[in-house]
C-alpha cells in the first residue's frame, strides 16, 4: 500500500515529542504538510530540526502556541485557517490516587485533553466538510475503556475523546470527512520514559525492569506484554489520515498490544 498525502495539509498538536512527534514523521513521509506545534517556539524548533535530520525535503511549518486553552487555539487558528488533517494529539498524564485529585486538576485534564481536541475540531471541520474531504483524530487511550485506579481523571478526559470523536463522525456524516479515534496502550513515549526512568533511578535498578514490572502488575491483559513504541501507534494514525481510510469512520481504532479485553 503507497500512501501519498502530497496535496495535504496535517495538523498534529503536542507533536513536539513522543507520539505526536511520531505521527508527524510519519505524515512528512507521506508528503503532507505537516504543521509542528508545542507550547514553546524552543521545542518546536527542536521538533522540526528533528524531522529534517531524517527528510531534508519534508514540508513543514510550526506554531508555538498553548492549545489547551482558548487563546493558544485562536493562535493556531489565525496562523493555519485551513487543515485536511487534524490530529489530536495533546495530553497530559498524571498518576495520582482518586482521594488525592483537587478540583484544578479534572478541570485541567478535561481543559488540555478534551477541550483542544474540541475547539479545533470545531473550526477545522467546518472547512474539511466545505471541501468535501477531511480527516480528524482524537489520540485517546485503552485507559478510556478501561479506566486505571492510578489516574481516574486522565481516563475520564480519555473516555470523553471517545464521546467526542463519535459524536462529531455522527454529525459529519455524508460529508467526506472522517472522524476517529485511537487508542493506544502502554506506549513508550518521552514522557513515559522520563517517568521509568526516574523510578528506575530511585531504585536502582534497569529501567526495563521498570517497564516490565509495570506491564505485570498494571497491564496484564496485554497480549505483547511489553510497551508499544511510538512509531507503532503512528502507522495507524497514518493509516487513519489517508485516502485508502476512506470507509473508517464513527471508530474507536486500537493499538493497545491486546490490553482491553474485549473482541470488539
Amino acid at each position: 500500500m503507497h500512501i501519498d498525502l502530497s496535496s495535504r495539509t496535517a495538523i498534529v498538536t503536542g507533536s513536539t515529542a513522543g507520539i505526536g512527534l511520531a505521527i508527524a514523521k510519519g505524515l512528512a513521509g507521506t508528503g503532507a504538510h505537516v504543521v509542528i506545534t508545542g507550547r514553546t517556539q524552543a521545542r518546536v524548533d527542536e521538533a522540526l530540526s528533528a524531522i529534517r535530520a531524517t527528510q531534508p525535503d519534508a514540508k513543514l511549518s510550526g506554531v508555538a502556541a498553548d492549545l489547551g486553552t482558548t487563546e493558544g487555539a485562536a493562535h493556531l487558528i489565525a496562523v493555519m485557517p485551513e487543515a485536511d488533517i487534524l490530529v489530536n494529539n495533546l495530553g497530559i498524564f498524571e498518576p495520582k490516587a482518586f482521594f488525592d485529585i483537587p478540583d484544578e486538576d479534572w478541570q485541567r485534564f478535561f481543559e488540555v485533553n478534551v477541550m483542544s481536541g474540541v475547539r479545533l475540531s470545531r473550526h477545522y471541520a467546518q472547512g474539511m466538510a466545505q471541501r468535501g474531504w477531511g480527516r480528524i483524530q482524537f489520540v485517546s487511550s485503552e485507559s478510556g475503556v478501561q479506566i486505571p485506579a492510578e489516574m481516574v481523571h486522565y481516563g475520564m478526559s480519555k473516555t470523553a475523546q471517545l464521546a467526542v470523536s463519535r459524536g462529531l463522525a455522527e454529525t459529519l456524516a455524508g460529508t467526506g470527512v472522517t472522524v476517529n479515534a485511537i487508542l493506544p496502550g502502554p506506549t513508550l513515549s518521552e514522557g513515559v520514559g522520563e517517568f521509568f526512568g526516574k523510578i528506575a533511578a530511585e531504585r536502582g535498578v534497569p529501567q526495563a525492569q521498570v517497564e516490565q514490572e509495570f506491564i505485570a502488575t498494571h497491564r496484564p491483559s496485554s497480549l505483547i506484554k511489553r510497551l508499544a513504541s511510538v512509531d507503532e501507534v503512528a502507522n495507524l494514525s497514518v493509516y487513519l489520515a489517508s485516502e485508502q481510510a476512506s470507509a473508517t469512520t464513527g471508530a474507536a481504532v486500537r493499538v493497545d498490544g491486546g490490553v482491553v479485553r474485549s473482541a470488539f
